[in-house]
C-alpha cells in the first residue's frame, strides 16, 4: 500500500512539473507575438519612426526603448502599443530627442520644401509649378521607398514570431534557449541544443515556417 501511494506521489508531481513548463511555454509564445503585433503597429503608423523603438514583452506587459523626435509621436506609439490585443500594460522608456530623425522625416521634408515652393509661388507661377510638380513626384517615391522598407521589416518580424512559436511549442526543441532574427525573409538561429537531433528539429521547424527563404544556422551543441 505503502510503495503504491509513493508511486503515485511521483506521477502527481511530474503532471505538475510537466504542465508548469507547459504554461511557461504558452506565456513566451503569447509575448513574442505580442511584440511582433506592437512593432507592426509602430512600422505602419506614419506619426511615428517606428524603426527607431524596440519593443520587449514579458508577461504581457509591453516595454518601448528607444528615441523619439517629440512627445506627440511618443504619446502615439504608447498608444499604439495599449491598444493592442493581449497587452496589459505598457511601460515607458522613450527619450524625446529633436534632433533624431526617424523614419519618416524624410516624408515630412519633403512635403515642406513643397509648401514652401507653393509659398513662392506666387511672384512667378509657372516655374513654381514645375518645382512643385518636382518635389510632389519626389515626395510620391521617398514615401513610396519608406513604405516598402517597414512593409518589409514588418514582415521579417512576423516571421520571427512565426518561428519563435514553433519552437516554443515543439517539445523536442527547448525553444527558450534559441534565439530567432529574420532578415530579408532569411531566418538565423543563435543559441545552445541538447544534441545534434535537437539542432535538426529546430532548423527544420524554422525552414518550414511560411515565408522562410533559408535557414543560417548559428546554433551550438551543449550536451
Amino acid at each position: 500500500m505503502l510503495k503504491r501511494m509513493s508511486v503515485l506521489f511521483c506521477v502527481a508531481a511530474l503532471a505538475l512539473t510537466t504542465a508548469g513548463y507547459a504554461y511557461a511555454q504558452g506565456d513566451a509564445a503569447a509575448d513574442a507575438a505580442t511584440t511582433a503585433a506592437v512593432k507592426t503597429k509602430l512600422l505602419a503608423d506614419t506619426k511615428v519612426g517606428g524603426l527607431g523603438i524596440d519593443v520587449d514583452t514579458k508577461d504581457n506587459v509591453v516595454t518601448l526603448t528607444g528615441k523619439v523626435r517629440n512627445a506627440a509621436e511618443k504619446t502615439e506609439a504608447l498608444r499604439l502599443a495599449r491598444t493592442t490585443t493581449g497587452v496589459k500594460n505598457v511601460v515607458d522608456k522613450l527619450v524625446v530627442d529633436p534632433t533624431y530623425k526617424g523614419t519618416t522625416d524624410k516624408d515630412n521634408k519633403a512635403k515642406a520644401e513643397i509648401k514652401d515652393e507653393t509659398r513662392d509661388a506666387k511672384g512667378t507661377a509657372g516655374r513654381a509649378a514645375d518645382k512643385s510638380k518636382a518635389a510632389a513626384k519626389e515626395a510620391k517615391e521617398d514615401t513610396k521607398e519608406s513604405g516598402a522598407k517597414a512593409k518589409d521589416v514588418s514582415a521579417d518580424a512576423g516571421i520571427t514570431s512565426a518561428v519563435k512559436t514553433k519552437l516554443l511549442g515543439d517539445p523536442k526543441v527547448g525553444g527558450l534557449k534559441i534565439d530567432v532574427d529574420t532578415k530579408d525573409n532569411v531566418v538565423t538561429l543563435t543559441g545552445s541544443v541538447r544534441n545534434a537531433e535537437e539542432k535538426a528539429e529546430a532548423i527544420r521547424l524554422a525552414k518550414s515556417t511560411t515565408g522562410v527563404k533559408s535557414v543560417v544556422d548559428k546554433l551550438t551543441i551543449k550536451p
